[in-house]
């Protein structure tokens, strides 16, 4: 299962390590459509940090920045389910900026937006499976309840163990008080 998993994650983070990287080094190209979400979302950076950029061209070169990095960890296989995790968010806003197929009156604009619109959707599932993926593995929910099922196994057996050797070692000191001398 090892290489199906290499060869998906490396197909998924295939388109975010390209439009990640055509967006670092062009960010101009997709200024006018990320500037409806930018607009909204520069007043909330501003009261986070004094020093986050809040230009729409900062904005789009550090979301492509983030793409690429994501994308570069989850077909490298490093720290995948964050990368996942990661590229699943910020799929949100590209989405939202660059297909919103409920603003165009064209039929045939609006049609070809809304493919890319569920098509972004479809990416967004395969992000989360690939973000939900433990390989096979236990997850830490799963490890969590056997420990602790596992602890409550033990002071069970501990306890029985301690009663027991109580009875005997009462049982001995009756019989050793029975004894001559």
């Amino acid at each position: 299962m090892k290489p199906v998993r290499t060869v998906a994650r490396t197909l998924l983070s295939t388109i975010f390590v390209v439009s990640g990287a055509r967006a670092v080094a062009n960010p101009e190209a997709h200024v006018e459509r990320a500037k409806r979400v930018t607009d909204r979302v520069a007043p909330l950076l501003q009261g986070v940090h004094e020093g986050i950029p809040t230009d729409t061209q900062s904005l789009v070169r550090l979301h492509g920045a983030t793409q690429l990095l994501g994308g570069l960890m989850l077909a490298t296989g490093h720290f995948t389910r964050p990368a996942a995790a990661l590229l699943a968010g910020t799929l949100v806003p590209t989405t939202i900026a660059g297909h919103p197929f409920w603003d165009h009156p064209d039929p045939a604009e609006r049609r070809t937006h809304q493919i890319h619109f569920m098509k972004n959707l479809g990416l967004m599932g395969g992000l989360l499976l690939a973000a939900a993926d433990t390989e096979g593995r236990p997850g830490l929910g799963w490890r969590t309840s056997h420990a602790v099922g596992d602890g409550r196994r033990r002071v069970r057996r501990a306890v029985r163990s301690a009663r027991r050797d109580a009875r005997i070692a009462v049982r001995s000191a009756a019989a050793a008080r029975k004894l001559p001398g």
